[in-house]
């Protein structure tokens, strides 16, 4: 199976203030972001890691790694040249990279940390998976962003704090973009 997750944050104090995580502190955030995923994930199955994996984390890297099952890869994302510098990622990672191309259910999809508002295959049934923005509406980009069906916000805070699917994923951006619609009285370009 494929899977797609991103702005984890693992060991990242902040961020469960900033993004009203339902934690009490990094420590929990990470035993239950790690419980999650392999509940979900064997260790076949490849897992896409959308950007931002750990930030101001107290454990090595690579302890991180060697908790997660499956073959992971990373679209790198802002936080993460901060410790990608200290692990040889050949060990952990299938693949480290700024973007990435792949199929997925007949589904061309493109990945990058940063949502693009086009992308190759975006007329042909094709996916934007972004991380980046975690939950926020707040931006003067949201009404772009959902207006847009195919753009999948891969970000562990609006899809249960695990890996999802493809078809997951679609039906926790959907939700969350209904939620979220944008008032009718402001224009969307």
């Amino acid at each position: 199976m494929i899977f797609y997750t991103a702005d984890l944050h693992l060991g990242h104090a902040n961020v469960i203030r900033h993004c009203e995580r339902p934690f009490q502190d990094a420590d929990e955030m990470d035993e239950e972001l790690i419980e999650r995923w392999n509940r979900k994930v064997h260790k076949n199955d490849t897992v896409y890691i959308v950007g931002d994996f750990i930030f101001r984390c107290h454990r090595p890297p690579e302890e991180y790694f060697d908790l997660l099952k499956g073959k992971k890869h990373l679209i790198l994302g802002n936080h993460d040249k901060y410790w990608l510098k200290k692990v040889d990622t050949e060990k952990f990672l299938e693949s480290v990279s700024p973007m990435l191309y792949i199929s997925d259910s007949g589904h061309p999809v493109v990945m990058c940390h940063y949502p693009m508002l086009t992308w190759p295959g975006v007329g042909r049934g094709g996916y934007m998976v972004y991380g980046h923005i975690h939950k926020n509406v707040n931006m003067d980009y949201w009404p772009l962003l959902a207006g847009r069906e195919q753009m999948l916000n891969a970000g562990t805070d609006i899809n249960g704090f695990e890996p999802v699917t493809l078809e997951e994923m679609i039906r926790n951006n959907r939700k969350f973009k209904q939620e979220n619609a944008v008032p009718a009285d402001i224009e969307q370009t």
